[in-house]
């Protein structure tokens, strides 16, 4: 099995390092990575400039772009042949419910998608500074997983799975439960500053943010210590509001 490994949050990340060890016993794994942390870059791609892929080790090489950029490269340009999964991952926060609109993470995963291949994006669903001392006491359990996912039957076709991991040892975690989105609300993100010159400057980021949701949610599933797996699709149709158009919708 070829498993192609990507993230956002750069070559050099713990949580990529921490996926190669979960994932090594897998098949043969391709590593193609920014060169630098590129979170919140959705599923941009880099069009106005070209890339350099620099290859680090022989299945391994770093990428002047976007998340999206480095799996478009690695099953287009840089593989002999594609991958049977793409993993992307493991991020450095959590990527639930509005989250997975803005993640580089989730978007490695949906471009492994467009281009037809099963893909599984994987984030640490706590604080970003709890990342680097949990991460690696949940190897053994990303493992398992990741075998039972890569190895069903019939992975479900047209979907990604979003993994997020609790905040909480390894030895610790309940178990996996099967998940929808929740809501986010963030509060205050937004902090006025000025620059060295004193000019106003504003800086997208930081504050403070509340998570809700049923409770078959992301959100629970990681507050009580489960990791959670959410299936996500391309088709962002509102299914319900078409079925109902004969109650808002009239022919012009």
């Amino acid at each position: 099995m070829r498993i192609l490994l990507s993230n956002d949050d750069g070559i050099l990340a713990k949580g990529l390092g921490v996926l190669e060890r979960a994932a090594e016993s897998l098949g043969e794994l391709y590593v193609v990575a920014p060169d630098r942390e590129q979170s919140a870059t959705s599923h941009s791609l880099t069009l106005h400039h070209p890339l350099r892929p620099v290859r680090l080790g022989e299945r391994r090489w770093q990428v002047d772009g976007t998340p999206t950029d480095c799996v478009m490269l690695a099953c287009e340009a840089l593989l002999d042949v594609r991958p049977d999964f793409v993993l992307s991952g493991i991020n450095h926060g959590p990527n639930m419910g509005e989250d997975v609109l803005y993640s580089g993470t989730v978007a490695a995963a949906m471009e492994g998608l467009a281009l037809g291949i099963p893909s599984i994006a994987l984030s640490f669903g706590g604080n970003v500074l709890r990342a680097d001392a949990l991460l690696d006491t949940q190897v053994g359990a990303i493992r398992a997983l990741l075998h039972h996912l890569t190895t069903l039957p019939a992975f479900p076709p047209h979907t990604l799975l979003n993994v997020n991991l609790p905040a909480v040892p390894g030895d610790d975690i309940r178990g996996v439960r099967l998940t929808r989105l929740g809501r986010r609300v963030f509060s205050d993100s937004i902090a006025r500053m000025k620059d060295p010159w004193g000019r106003d400057i504003l800086w997208i980021g930081g504050g403070s943010v509340e998570w809700s949701g049923a409770p078959d949610s992301d959100f629970r599933a990681v507050h009580d210590g489960y990791i959670s797996v959410t299936p996500l699709h391309l088709d962002l149709t509102h299914r319900d509001v078409l079925n109902s158009a004969t109650e808002w919708w009239r022919e012009p």
